[in-house]
C-alpha cells in the first residue's frame, strides 16, 4: 500500500507528511474525546487541522450547537493538552449513507411443493435438524 501510495504522491516527503498529519488528527480525536462527555463524544469527530484551525464535524445540529457552546473551555483545553490551536470551526457532518443491498429475492414454492415437503419432514426423527429446516422452510412459503 505504501509503494502504492508513494507512486501517486511522489516523493518520500510528500507520504511522510501525510503520514504525519494523519498521525496528528488521530492524536487530536483522542484528546477530543478525552474532553467531551461521551453521548457527544460519540457525534463529533476531527475532520482536519490547517494553520492551528482545528475543523471538527458533528452529527446534527444538536450536536454542532453544543459543540458551538464549549468552543472556549475546548480551546483552553486543548491548550492545557499541548495543542495551541488558533481557532476551533465546528461544521455539520453530511449524514453518513446506509449501504445498499440488493433486496432478497421473493421464492414461492407451490401448494403441491409445499404439501410433499411437510409430508417428508413428518417421516424425519423428531430431534432431526432437517425436519426443523423443512418444516420452517413450509411455513415461511405460505
Amino acid at each position: 500500500m505504501t509503494r502504492l501510495l508513494q507512486r501517486y504522491l511522489g516523493s518520500g516527503d510528500a507520504l511522510a507528511r501525510l503520514q504525519d498529519h494523519a498521525a496528528r488528527l488521530r492524536r487530536l480525536q483522542g484528546v477530543l474525546e478525552r474532553l467531551l462527555p461521551p453521548a457527544l463524544a460519540d457525534a463529533c469527530r476531527v475532520a482536519n487541522i490547517k494553520d492551528d484551525a482545528l475543523v471538527i464535524a458533528a452529527q446534527g445540529g444538536a450536536a454542532a450547537s453544543r459543540l458551538k457552546q464549549m468552543l472556549p473551555s475546548l480551546q483552553a483545553q486543548f491548550l492545557q493538552a499541548g495543542y495551541p490551536l488558533q481557532s476551533i470551526k465546528v461544521k455539520v457532518a453530511t449524514p453518513q449513507q446506509a449501504e445498499w443491498r440488493r433486496p432478497p429475492p421473493e421464492r414461492h414454492i407451490s401448494q403441491t411443493a409445499r404439501s410433499s415437503i411437510t409430508d417428508f419432514a413428518a417421516t424425519l426423527p423428531a430431534d432431526s435438524p432437517l425436519r426443523a429446516s423443512l418444516e420452517r422452510l413450509a411455513r415461511r412459503s405460505s
